[in-house]
């Protein structure tokens, strides 16, 4: 047998009413059964806990030490539990959500909405290029929620049993400097920038796969393409050094003029993520219609993918 804190409770209830009797009507238990768990704990520590006369019970040495480490533990154990009903209490009250994400136009919007909609929840956020890597986070418990990004043909990484929904469907657009000489037009097929040298930053999926087989479809293979950060994709295509890959959702920026490629070739799809049985179906709504509204602003932001959404329904929110 191994001890437990009820046989330590036992112990000490013994010790402070000075009569196994008077200490079995404090715990509700019938006599014999406490006499007879007394003797299981003697039995297991080799030796007999209190001496019995006619007066009660008096701890012997080994009784002693009993209580004195018991009366340590059992009140620590009390203040664990205590406090961690309280913290259970307190998360139970507020809201947390953990969200990673890659780079998209959700996040910051989302920060936003859940602080003003929300201001006692916690909100706390991580990003990556790797939709790989968030997944695996969210997986291990160190995230809620991954927002990440697949190429059109493409899954959600499928390492881990997550479970995905799509928020949002965009075509990728082009960056191009305002003085490039196809900048006034409304679009461009990706054939006629088979001369141009491209940007993009980094991340995994499939995309830079869909690209090279886009730009094999219109008959030419890319002279360069640039993986960098996205201050350097703005920089790059500003100068005229590049064309830029770019989210449909992409902001206005002196200097530069966002442009559809006819056809919409490219597709990039936005996806929620999230463990089976971690967080509560409610919780998945209210972030998910956060993380839309947070998506509508966004495209609210750019006038020219706003139009063209007209014209192109399937394409933008999804849900």
């Amino acid at each position: 047998m191994r001890l437990e804190l009820r046989h330590l409770r036992a112990v000490c209830t013994i010790a402070d009413t000075g009569s196994v009797s008077k200490a079995a009507s404090v715990l509700g238990i019938a006599q014999p059964a406490l006499t007879a768990q007394l003797q299981r704990i003697e039995s297991t520590l080799g030796a007999p806990l209190f001496e019995r006369d006619r007066r009660g019970v008096r701890p012997t040495q080994l009784g002693q030490l009993v209580l004195e480490r018991a009366r340590v533990v059992l009140p620590a154990v009390d203040g664990l539990q205590e406090e961690a009903s309280r913290i259970a209490e307190q998360e139970r009250a507020v809201p947390r959500y953990r969200v990673g994400s890659v780079n998209g136009p959700f996040l910051s919007g989302l920060v936003q909405r859940l602080t003003e909609a929300e201001p006692q929840a916690e909100v706390i956020t991580q990003v990556s290029w790797s939709a790989a890597e968030l997944a695996e986070v969210v997986f291990e418990g160190g995230a809620d929620f991954a927002l990440i990004g697949t190429c059109g043909d493409g899954d959600a990484p499928s390492e881990r049993p997550l479970t995905w929904t799509t928020l949002a469907l965009d075509p990728v657009f082009v960056l191009l400097a305002e003085s490039h000489p196809l900048a006034g037009r409304s679009e461009v097929a990706l054939a006629e920038l088979a001369d141009s040298r491209w940007a993009v930053t980094p991340g995994d999926g499939c995309f830079g796969d869909c690209f090279a087989r886009e730009c094999a479809k219109a008959g030419f293979s890319p002279r360069a393409v640039y993986e960098v950060d996205v201050a350097s994709c703005v920089g790059m295509a500003q100068d005229g050094q590049a064309v830029v890959l770019c989210q449909a959702t992409f902001r206005y920026t002196p200097g530069l003029v966002v442009m559809p490629l006819a056809g919409a070739p490219l597709s990039w799809r936005h996806q929620l993520g999230w463990r089976p049985g971690s967080v509560s179906p409610d919780l998945v709504e209210r972030l998910s219609g956060h993380a839309l509204h947070a998506y509508r602003e966004s495209v609210g932001r750019n006038d020219r993918y706003e139009s063209w959404l007209v014209e192109h329904p399937e394409f933008g929110p999804q849900r």
